[in-house]
């Protein structure tokens, strides 16, 4: 039976996190956003991200954040959260659950431990800022 579901793959949709200056905290921080590179109009998109891994030998994780946004169109960004400089040092995960269509997508974007930092930013698509991005 379970050759019989059939689970449709995400493409053209990506996580970034991106650098920008924050005028609460008078310094950089980094921001998360969902990228929609489709044709395809994002519908009833549902984001839950935690972060979890070890700091000075002992476990931590953070508690869930959970977004929900009605349409994300195509060819477009929707700014999800900040990432906290403390959570850096931990594997940041997003899990993304929307419709296209009648068709349910989901996808898991992972943002491994000390991955986010500026030596290893490249141009956003869409955004045309630097930033890290996850497909």
């Amino acid at each position: 039976m379970k050759k019989d579901i059939i689970i449709p793959q995400v493409e053209n949709v990506y996580m970034a996190a991106v650098q920008e200056w924050n005028d609460d905290f008078m310094q950089k921080t980094w921001y998360a956003y969902l990228i929609n590179d489709s044709d395809f109009t994002l519908e009833n998109v549902i984001i839950v991200s935690s972060a979890s891994g070890t700091i000075d030998g002992e476990p931590r994780k953070t508690s869930m954040l959970r977004h929900a946004f009605k349409e994300i169109p195509p060819v477009s960004v929707a700014k999800i959260e900040l990432i906290e400089d403390s959570v850096l040092v931990l594997d940041n995960q997003f899990m993304v659950t929307f419709f296209i269509e009648n068709t349910l997508y989901d996808k898991t974007y992972t943002f491994k431990a000390h991955s986010i930092h500026e030596d290893y930013v490249a141009e956003v698509p869409i955004l045309f800022q630097d930033g890290i991005m996850i497909e």
